[in-house]
C-alpha cells in the first residue's frame, strides 16, 4: 500500500510527507467520504487542523479528491476517479448521505441527469445529493 500511495503522490507532483501519506491512506481505505473531523480522529497521529486543511486543498487542486457539500452545510471529501485532474473534476455522479449513520457514498453508476438551463446561463458544476437510509442501515 505504501508504494501505491507514494506513486500517487509522485504522479501528481506532490511532495511525499508523512501527513499526505497518512491522509491518502485513509481515503484509500474508506469506501465513503470523509469529513475534516473524520480525518482528525482517524489519523492516529496528531496532525494539526492546518496541516489537514492544506493537505485536503492540495489533493483537491491536483484532482485526487472531490468535495461533497452536505445538507448541514459541512463538506466531505472522496477520492476522484482516475480521469480527474487539477481544476477539472469529472465526478458527475450522485452522492448519497445516509440519514441514519451519516455515511456519504459516491454512487458511481448513477449519473447526474442533464440539466437544461435557460438561454444565457452557463453551467460550471452540477452536484446531486440524495439523502435516505443506506443498505447497511436498512438491514
Amino acid at each position: 500500500m505504501e508504494n501505491k500511495i507514494e506513486d500517487i503522490l509522485k504522479r501528481n507532483q506532490l511532495s511525499i510527507t508523512s501527513g499526505r501519506k497518512k491522509i491518502l491512506e485513509l481515503f484509500l481505505q474508506q469506501e465513503g467520504a470523509l469529513a475534516h473531523s473524520d480525518i482528525e480522529k482517524r489519523a492516529g497521529e496528531k496532525f494539526d487542523r492546518v496541516t489537514i486543511y492544506r493537505t485536503l486543498q492540495a489533493f483537491l487542486e491536483k484532482g485526487l479528491i472531490h468535495s461533497i457539500p452536505t445538507a448541514d452545510n459541512s463538506i466531505r471529501y472522496a477520492l476522484c476517479k482516475d480521469n480527474c485532474t487539477g481544476g477539472h473534476h469529472h465526478d458527475d455522479h450522485v452522492h448519497f448521505v445516509c440519514s441514519a449513520c451519516g455515511n456519504t457514498v459516491c454512487l458511481e453508476g448513477v449519473a447526474v441527469p442533464p440539466i437544461q438551463l435557460p438561454k444565457g446561463f452557463t453551467s460550471e458544476q452540477v452536484e446531486m445529493l440524495v439523502s435516505g437510509v443506506c443498505k447497511s442501515c436498512n438491514s
